[in-house]
């Protein structure tokens, strides 16, 4: 029995979905089993990775977890959860993110020092664990779906930063093939899609999947900034993502052939995740 956590969100329902399609038993953790809408086989079962104390009934009889943490707002219970995991379970693939090193430290509003704070936790836990360290989400973009469908332009900062975004079924991937297979404990798998592209080469490729024109139109970091603390994101974290950018404006992401590797598959383009996900954006 494997137990997948972030059941309801992009890598997670890949995830549900091609386990199942290995022929494993799957459970989903969720905080709502009735609306999560999960594929017939699933066994869903109520909990929040932010209270470890519902995490009992869904841990019983598991053997492996694949882990999705709601990085930020349940760290505060992230030792007691772990803790709870390698309780019930052998081994768990945990959704970590590019960048994190064993040093970093874990900073108010940091999503990377999350990421390692739950990779240190994990390490000495007991558990076989391996660590999947995607780059950037390419399902991210679909914050601009609005803005594309109302206007046809997307209005974001830094055009030119140039990242290898990764296809949340190729996460799905490369976790199904760790959760099921042998010789992946102790792994940091860096994960990426199989192309750079800019900003700007993202924003074509999605008039291409839906058939018109997407205009870019350039905004300045304050502006950016302004609009994502407005809409509720810690400022440290939106200067963290303005920052970002620009250095990927300098420094364009690399791409790394591990999706390949470990699956036997090459990694999706962007071109493919935008056809993908096309009806999103009209």
């Amino acid at each position: 029995m494997i137990l997948v956590t972030g059941a309801t969100g992009n890598v997670g329902r890949q995830t549900v979905s091609q386990l199942l399609d290995a022929g494993t038993d799957v459970r989903a953790l969720t905080r709502d089993p009735a609306s999560a809408a999960l594929p017939e086989g699933v066994e869903a079962v109520r909990g929040d990775l932010a209270d470890p104390a519902s995490l009992d009934a869904a841990l019983d009889g598991v053997e492996s977890v694949f882990l999705v943490w709601p990085t930020l707002s349940a760290d505060d219970s992230a030792a007691a959860a772990v803790a709870r995991i390698a309780a019930y379970a052998r081994r768990v693939v945990y959704v970590s993110a590019r960048g994190v090193s064993d040093d970093l430290e874990r900073a108010p509003g940091s999503i990377l020092g999350s990421h390692a704070y739950l990779e240190r936790l994990i390490r000495p836990s007991g558990l076989e664990w391996t660590f999947l360290r995607p780059g950037g989400f390419a399902a991210n973009t679909l914050m601009w779906a609005a803005q594309i469908r109302g206007t046809g332009a997307v209005r974001w900062v830094h055009g030119t930063a140039a990242r290898s975004l990764i296809h949340e079924r190729d996460i799905a991937a490369v976790g199904v093939r760790t959760l099921t297979g042998t010789g992946h404990g102790g792994a940091a798998y860096e994960l990426t899609g199989p192309q750079t592209l800019t900003q700007i080469e993202q924003v074509a490729a999605i008039g291409e999947a839906i058939g018109r024109p997407v205009r870019w139109e350039e905004l300045s970091p304050e502006t950016a900034r302004q609009q994502l603390v407005g809409q509720g994101m810690p400022a440290p974290m939106a200067e963290g993502i303005i920052s970002a950018h620009a250095q990927m404006a300098a420094l364009p992401e690399t791409v790394t052939s591990t999706v390949e590797e470990v699956t036997g598959a090459p990694a999706t383009p962007y071109h493919r995740w935008a056809a993908d996900h096309a009806d999103d954006f009209r």
